[in-house]
């Protein structure tokens, strides 16, 4: 099928922009990449730092080792949110950047992010979800598991993982939901599992509180880089999502200069050829 545009789409991405000084495992400073996605030719852009943790517990491995707590990761937050801010106005003639955060979805987060979202006025939030009761899920394949075990199976930790996402949804109305599908990471066999009744009424169930809500879903091409063979989100997904005309927007998942772009064109033109509108929507 042919794209709803005559013009080659825009390169843009909805989910981008981690750098090395608010996120430990990324790398290059946020100006950088920011110059690197202008001499890309991207039209917009959206800055999506992960927000602060609510408390020690939930700091990530490289947090701890760097010495960091929660209350220096909230300090450092507002430190992005004004460089955001900064590169706004300065790079403005060149690229539309926007000012976001990725949100999380454990115990204590989501009264959280709408603290963060009244004090620091972000211009939208990226809705995620990473842990599934308090245990991380994409970190690797041990705590993975872990999370299953203590789900009661992979089945059972998928249908948690949507039921989370849906109440994270409908707590927060993110702009953006972010790689809608990431709870398949470490599943060699998430096809067969999507199509599963409990896990597809929930998928079913998610995508019409976003069609509801006029949310727009992240197509995180950075799974590409790691090995998957589809993007987030799965293509039996977005068959529904675009039967039920959801907006979908590519999202680089950039973390370093290197990584700006990365796969874009290759998940652009997936889209493409599904026959979703590529003039993208706008966040904000």
């Amino acid at each position: 099928m042919k794209t709803h545009s005559a013009a080659p789409p825009a390169r843009v991405s909805v989910h981008g922009g981690h750098s090395r000084a608010y996120c430990n495992h990324a790398e290059d400073d946020l100006e950088e990449i920011l110059k690197h996605y202008i001499r890309e030719g991207f039209e917009w852009v959206g800055i999506t730092e992960h927000m602060p943790p609510v408390n020690d517990r939930f700091r990530y491995p490289d947090e701890i080792e760097a010495g960091l707590t929660a209350r220096t990761m909230y300090d450092r937050f507002g430190q992005y949110m004004d460089e955001c801010r900064r590169l706004q106005k300065k790079y403005a003639r060149d690229i539309t950047l926007y000012a976001a955060f990725e949100t999380e979805t454990y115990s204590g987060s989501l009264s959280f992010v709408q603290d963060l979202r009244e004090t620091y006025r972000p211009d939208y939030l990226l809705g995620s979800v990473h842990h599934v009761d308090d245990i991380p899920i994409d970190m690797d394949p041990a705590q993975y598991h872990d999370a299953a075990e203590q789900a009661g199976g992979l089945d059972a930790l998928y249908c948690r993982y949507f039921d989370l996402q849906h109440e994270m949804i409908e707590a927060l109305s993110p702009a953006v939901v972010a790689h809608f599908d990431l709870i398949r990471i470490f599943d060699p066999d998430y096809r067969t599992r999507l199509e599963k009744p409990a896990i597809l009424e929930r998928i079913e169930r998610n995508l019409t509180l976003i069609r509801e809500r006029d949310l727009i879903l992240d197509f995180n091409v950075r799974s590409l880089m790691k090995g998957a063979v589809e993007p987030y989100i799965s293509r039996s997904i977005l068959k529904q999502a675009l039967d039920m005309s959801i907006p979908v927007v590519p999202g680089d998942d950039s973390h370093s200069v290197g990584t700006v772009g990365l796969n874009l064109d290759r998940g652009i033109a997936m889209l493409a050829a599904m026959g979703f509108d590529t003039r993208w929507r706008r966040p904000a």
